[in-house]
């Protein structure tokens, strides 16, 4: 059990220096980089709702020529 306990103490103390040192080190403005992040967030989430429509789209084309009546060969 201390094991597991080390193991989180750990994780806690690894995220919250690696936290601190990328704050520190980070390139812009935290308000700069809360746009750029933002902006990006709203690109990646069109892409995934436009991807989805596609996809939607496309299964239902498919549904719709499965539900069409069949003419049998002669």
């Amino acid at each position: 059990m201390s094991k597991v306990f080390g193991f989180l103490i750990g994780i806690f103390v690894g995220s919250l220096v690696g936290g601190t040192i990328a704050l520190l080190l980070a390139p812009a403005s935290g308000e700069k980089l809360r746009g750029d992040l933002r902006s990006r967030s709203t690109g990646f989430t069109s892409e995934i709702k436009l991807a989805a429509e596609t996809r939607r789209k496309q299964l239902e084309d498919q549904l719709e020529a499965m539900r069409a009546p069949r003419i049998p060969a002669q």
